[in-house]
């Protein structure tokens, strides 16, 4: 189905937001978890996974190929970090028991998350850190990168604060680690994966509509990356009434959905004041769709094409009946009037 029958393209010139990249660890290490394994750490570089370790395989290994770029300069990368995966493994597991001890737990399952990671702002070179904890699901301590102390969220998080505000060593590390060592990989990580990372896909852009009565959803889907805006206008102004926005959503393909749900009666007075707007980083043309009876798709509309398509396959087929009845019926006569008794015996 034609797509420019569904969207109008309409070119509006942006500035482009400055390309911001991170990356992220995420560690877990569980007590008791059936059928999981007891400490995990996953590793995200602008939101795709790029890195994995865990107790059962006990190997660091790269989630994407272009990962594998780093032992250029760097050969022993994943030896060093199945070694680290291996050493946090059981710190982690150390930690979880300490602090079942402090909640006064002594079974059933629980479960130490930490979030590390730091971003880069590609164009001001401004980096920023994250060292954050979890037990259990609620907020357990953080690294305040400013002050470079920690925070306790918990009462029994604050022995772990005094131990690790005073721990000189572990503080420099932790200094030069959200300073230098990770912007310096992350950089190198996005210059391996530039073409992954830094491409852009356009989505197809819809309309949709339950019923006459229900909002009018413009759904985009298909984008990349998920640095994206879409919303509804009204005679070249932004809406913000009477509009509710979806989160972006992930496909299986690695791209992102979104949609944005207008509440509007759809009569002829409002058709082409309204336009839904979607905005890409990294991208200056916007893709905009006139709001128009005939682009909406909607069950009804759906049950209707579905009603004309069948009674004009019966209608072809009925005509192809016919047609054939005529044809039978014209050769049985011909039969009949060319058929000679003799003919039947000429061969006996």
């Amino acid at each position: 189905m034609d797509l420019l029958f569904f969207f109008i393209l309409a070119v509006e010139i942006h500035s482009v937001a400055p390309e911001i990249h991170t990356v992220k660890y995420f560690d877990t290490v569980s007590s008791q978890a059936p059928n999981f394994p007891d400490y995990v750490v996953v590793g995200y570089v602008d939101d795709v996974e790029v890195f994995h370790y865990d107790s059962n395989s006990r190997k660091a290994e790269a989630k994407q190929d272009w990962m594998n770029k780093i032992t250029a300069e760097d050969p022993h990368y994943w030896e060093s970090h199945t070694e680290i995966g291996l050493r946090h493994e059981h710190v982690f597991k150390d930690y979880i028991e300490v602090y079942k001890k402090r909640f006064n737990q002594t079974g059933g399952v629980h479960i130490l998350q930490k979030m590390l990671g730091c971003e880069w702002n590609d164009e001001t070179n401004d980096v920023k850190g994250w060292e954050q904890y979890a037990y259990d699901g609620e907020d357990f301590i953080s690294l305040d990168t400013k002050t470079w102390t920690y925070t306790a969220a918990k009462p029994q998080a604050v022995p772990t604060k005094h131990e690790w505000d005073h721990n000189i060593a572990r503080l420099d590390y932790t200094k030069y680690y959200h300073t230098e060592r990770c912007p310096d990989y992350l950089k190198k990580y996005v210059n391996f994966g530039r073409s992954v990372l830094m491409r852009t896909e356009l989505p197809e852009v819809s309309l949709l509509q339950k019923t006459p009565s229900s909002p009018v959803s413009c759904f985009a889907t298909g984008f990349y990356p998920d640095r994206a805006d879409l919303f509804w206008r009204k005679d070249g102004e932004e809406l913000h009434e009477d509009v509710e926005y979806g989160e972006i959503l992930p496909n299986h393909d690695g791209t992102f959905q979104m949609s944005a749900d207008l509440k509007v009666e759809v009569t002829a007075d409002v058709e082409g004041k309204y336009e839904c707007v979607f905005q890409l980083s990294g991208v200056k043309e916007d893709m905009i769709t006139k709001l128009e009876r005939r682009s909406i798709l909607s069950n009804a509309s759906n049950k209707d094409y579905f009603i004309a398509a069948v009674t004009a396959t019966i209608v072809v087929l009925a005509a192809v009946v016919l047609l054939a009845a005529i044809i039978i019926v014209k050769r049985h006569k011909n039969r009949q009037a060319n058929y000679n008794p003799a003919d039947s015996c000429a061969s006996g």
